[in-house]
């Protein structure tokens, strides 16, 4: 445990840990971390050095860094004005703001799946602003009248001659139709920094032309994507909430499924067998804000599948990630730490906080080798490990609420080895 001349090392005290893994916590242990990554962990006492910071947790409950397997970083702090009437260097500036945010709030990596991240992440990586790790999946791929379509209903699509959306101009859509550009969309994305790829292939909530029930891309299109992210060693996530949707998905050879909160028991058990993710969020009706009725409408039907899917999974084994999927509603990002702690509602605490931190670190290491963090774990305190860490007042696998007021109950966040926060 000798630390290298020159590095000086930090020890956190006296803790209750939860490595992310195990089912148990380990009372009284000691934590050390160098740089970046954790150098030691101990049951015992661990023997100070000189130069030693040492944190004394007096018996707190130490955690890893928690995950989000879906945000829109740049969509969570932009609203709908925002990314149609403002300035493009506002949206990038409310995107590190909320990022700083998020860190805060103990989230120490993100699944982006939407967005132009790659420059905001590489800002973040360097330690020039505040941040959690990004796995950028940069543009959402849709299809014309996709989820993610967001021109205007008046304009030409690109393929008739028009021009492209506001949002395809910033990198936050793409808009392809036909194998041979969901091709090209694909490698755009993979060549701007993705380190996995977003498809839209059913309809959505937040989306103004396309219902619930419509199937969004050709199995061809779909498989086109596949091949195209295989190639760089990385894989497919779709957004679909439907049956019918997510079967075409899976036939097409897509990794992981976000939402899928329509399917019936048969399809979450397909889901298991073919080893597929199932990237779910546990919504509520008050998550989002829509003030027409007809998107406000598939919201509730949406938001009343969520208690059966979370069943069938747990009943078949699903591999089952968890995230928030906030979007367009900046006064509702810190909801993100309510619906961490909503989790509870359908798993036991140990299992929730089992998928805050190593279970969504599992899902990102599908990125194989475009996963940018790969050369230490995530979502665990062990050694070797990277230095993300939480010490909360107060024992989350009694209590999962205690996750969701971060203000009060998060005392330190480490992350990257550097203490961000240190309110003892």
């Amino acid at each position: 445990m000798d630390t290298p001349p020159g590095r000086s090392r930090t020890v956190i005290r006296n803790c209750n840990l939860f490595n992310g893994i195990d089912d148990r916590k380990v009372v009284g242990a000691d934590v050390v971390f160098s740089g970046t990554t954790i150098s030691a962990v101990s049951t015992s006492p661990v023997a100070q050095q000189a130069g030693d910071t040492v944190i004394d947790a007096g018996g707190r409950f130490l955690m890893p860094g928690m995950s989000d397997a879906h945000v829109h970083l740049m969509g969570n702090a932009n609203s709908y004005m925002d990314f149609i009437m403002g300035p493009t260097g506002g949206l990038y500036i409310n995107t590190l703001a909320e990022a700083k945010s998020m860190l805060h709030r103990g989230f120490t990596t993100v699944r982006d799946m939407g967005g132009d991240l790659a420059a905001v992440k590489t800002a973040i990586d360097r330690g020039q602003f505040e941040g959690p790790r990004i796995f950028p999946s940069q543009a959402m791929i849709s299809q014309t009248s996709g989820h993610a379509d967001f021109a205007f209903v008046y304009q030409t699509p690109q393929a008739f001659g028009g021009g492209p959306s506001r949002t395809e101009e910033i990198g936050f859509t793409r808009v392809a139709d036909g194998a041979a550009k969901v091709l090209t969309a694909v490698r755009e994305q993979l060549r701007k920094g993705a380190t996995q790829i977003k498809l839209t292939v059913g309809g959505g909530a937040a989306s103004m032309y396309d219902p619930l029930n419509t199937l969004q891309y050709t199995t061809d299109e779909i498989r086109a994507a596949v091949e195209a992210a295989a190639d760089y060693g990385t894989y497919v996530a779709t957004h679909v909430y439907t049956v019918e949707g997510i079967r075409r998905a899976i036939d097409a050879g897509v990794r992981s499924i976000e939402h899928g909160h329509l399917a019936d028991e048969d399809t979450v058990a397909l889901i298991a067998e073919k080893d597929i993710w199932l990237s779910m969020q546990p919504f509520a009706e008050h998550d989002h804000s829509y003030p027409d009725p007809g998107r406000a409408a598939k919201n509730v039907q949406i938001c009343n599948g969520t208690d059966a899917v979370y069943g069938w999974a747990r009943k078949h084994g699903v591999k089952t990630a968890w995230g928030t999927d906030l979007l367009l509603e900046p006064a509702s990002a810190p909801k993100q730490s309510e619906m961490a702690a909503r989790l509870g509602e359908f798993y036991t605490n140990v299992d929730a906080l089992k998928m805050l931190t190593s279970g969504n670190a599992e899902l990102f290491g599908m990125a194989g080798p475009r996963n940018p963090y790969a050369a230490h774990q995530l979502g665990t305190i062990a050694e070797g490990a990277w230095a993300d860490m939480l010490l909360f007042d107060g024992d989350p696998i009694a209590d999962l609420s205690i996750i969701g007021r971060p203000d009060e109950q998060l005392k330190v966040i480490v992350k990257n080895g550097v203490v961000v926060k240190n309110d003892l």
